[in-house]
């Protein structure tokens, strides 16, 4: 449990790091490409929802046996956009260093996937018992 602590918590921090930023940086981001701020529902739109995704990465942190399911979706997280950068990348629609940029994501996925194999479910509690009526 201790490895998907450090995994999840090493994510959610690293993830909050490298995205709070962008929202500052829209003209960086806008010199390669189109501007971000010709489709904001898009450019802030993302990053609302990556760092929401950081917020669970903690939280999994937290408690990783208890939220060990959301691990499952942390791990869809991070390899769809893996997916998503290597198709990109190879129907030539982004540049070598946009695709490197999935590298963190398919190191955290892998981590993930290793953090969720380790972790035991939590134990099941059983129901509390029906009260009976007193006459």
């Amino acid at each position: 449990m201790r490895f998907a602590r450090t995994v999840f918590l090493i994510a959610g921090v690293w993830g909050i790091t490298v995205l709070t930023p962008l929202y500052w940086l829209r003209d960086v981001t806008g010199r390669a490409y189109s501007v971000p701020t010709e489709s904001p529902q898009f450019f802030y739109g993302f990053f609302a929802v990556a760092l929401t995704w950081q917020l669970a990465f903690l939280a999994i942190a937290w408690n990783p046996a208890r939220l060990r399911p959301l691990m499952i979706l942390g791990i869809i997280e991070k390899i769809s956009y893996v997916v998503t950068l290597a198709v990109l990348y190879q129907q030539a629609r982004i540049s070598v260093d946009d695709a490197l940029a999935a590298v963190p994501d398919l190191l955290l996925g892998l981590l993930f996937v290793i953090a969720f194999v380790k972790t035991r479910p939590a134990p099941v509690a059983a129901p509390a018992p029906a009260a009976t009526p007193s006459l």
